[in-house]
């Protein structure tokens, strides 16, 4: 004879599902959840993790019998009461999959809240875990690669191809193996206003331009790029300082995917620079090469990690304006916002660091057909505008707004005011 409850749990959710939930897989994930109260644990495994071979449950019952989050009336067994008139609330889902049009109008980036302390130090777990599980399958996924060009098998611009590629794949499984985020993006084909990206159109090469957060930001880019930019995207280099190719992992992807480096005196987050101009030539030369090879090009505008990016950004570097004229080659903008609350710039070791969230938002930015900026100034303005207030608030600003900056009308507002006074 079945208890009660096992019996109204089969009755819910059917037989198959309740012999699913007793998978150790699935075990597993439910303790984590409920140290979290996450569903965003679940929802980054496939459902073919969690049910035994032999059942077939449907995926949005799976799903649902894990979502801890959802109020629902508790049964008498339970020996939870509500009041009357209560009022459940809605959940934030895991929405790191979410690639549709409509995506940055209806999402909200969570308000900043105080983290448990043991939703604080699981989250550490996960991103140290994270950490170390890249520098185990990068040097698998590279090393094949690294034999075939020293055989001459393949050539340079094949192996960063596919070494950007396979960084991509390895980022973004261990994150969905290793959920320490929950990472939200915007992609380049969602509307704002009448400016509209097209992903199933090649791209022209282009210069990609970023705020910087968080050590981890390069990471959360390469796992989300593919809905970013679609599946046409040309591969990204990116320009990076060299003092970074003291760690082996790291100068193994740099290396191997061909980012171009540039000399730098080292200094902590929020210090000038001081760069050494000599290698600008190098720089402009790899440049070059890498559109006509199939790349595009990306920078980081602020030069440096910014320890404080809601109250916006660093002074911005005008270079990339510079290396897209010359190259005569447009830019694009992105943002980031929320990794600093992982991994914070003024701690350099991770294990130290205080995990104060885990949200992340990131946005890829459409932009009119022939747009280029005429100035570094406008340039500079633009990015301070557009990328500064999504990094700030994890949100674009008002449509009218944002469209008349990505097509340049408030820039040429701002010049006919200032002609007139």
């Amino acid at each position: 004879m079945e208890f009660s409850e096992e019996r109204r749990c089969r009755r819910r959710y059917g037989s198959s599902t309740m012999k699913a939930l007793s998978s150790p897989p699935a075990f597993l994930l439910v303790m984590m959840a409920l140290l979290t109260k996450r569903r965003s644990f679940v929802a980054s495994f496939p459902s073919s993790m969690l049910v035994p071979r032999g059942l077939t449950v449907r995926s949005s019952t799976l799903r649902s019998s894990f979502d801890l989050t959802r109020k629902t009336p508790a049964s008498p067994a339970i020996g939870v009461m509500r009041r009357p008139g209560y009022k459940s609330q809605g959940t934030v889902l895991n929405d790191s999959s979410s690639a549709s049009a409509t995506a940055s109008s209806s999402y909200q980036f969570p308000s900043s809240s105080t983290m448990r302390p043991i939703q604080a130090n699981l989250t550490k777990v996960l991103m140290v875990l994270y950490i170390v599980s890249m520098c185990i399958t990068l040097p698998l996924a590279l090393f094949p690669l690294y034999l075939l060009h020293k055989l001459n098998l393949i050539s340079t611009p094949r192996k960063e191809n596919i070494a950007l590629r396979a960084g991509c794949f390895c980022s973004r499984w261990c994150m969905r193996l290793l959920p320490f985020c929950r990472v939200h993006a915007i992609p380049t084909n969602a509307p704002v206003g009448s400016i509209v990206d097209d992903h199933n159109r090649p791209e022209e090469p282009c210069v990609w331009v970023c705020n910087h957060t968080s050590m981890l930001d390069v990471f959360i880019l390469m796992a989300v790029d593919h809905k970013l930019r679609g599946s046409r995207r040309r591969p990204i280099k990116i320009v990076y300082w060299k003092g970074l190719e003291s760690n082996p992992v790291t100068k193994l992807l740099f290396t191997m995917c061909g980012f171009i480096p540039v000399q730098m005196t080292a200094n902590a987050p929020g210090e000038a620079n001081e760069y050494d101009t000599s290698s600008f030539k190098s720089l402009l030369r790899n440049t070059k090469k890498a559109f006509e090879e199939g790349f595009d090009i990306g920078i980081l505008p602020e030069g440096q990690l910014n320890p404080t990016p809601e109250k916006g950004l660093l002074p911005v570097f005008k270079g990339a304006f510079t290396l897209a004229r010359l190259s005569r080659r447009p830019i694009r903008m992105m943002s980031i916002c929320g990794a600093h609350k992982l991994w914070h710039p003024d701690e350099p070791d991770i294990t130290k660091t205080k995990v104060v969230g885990r949200n992340v938002a990131v946005r890829a930015y459409p932009s009119p057909e022939g747009r280029r900026f005429a100035s570094g100034d406008e340039f500079a303005a633009t990015f301070q505008n557009v990328v500064g207030h999504f990094g700030m608030h994890g949100k674009d600003m008002e449509t009218d707004k944002l469209e008349q900056w990505l097509d340049g009308r408030a820039w040429a507002d701002i010049m006919e005011e200032e002609q007139k006074l």
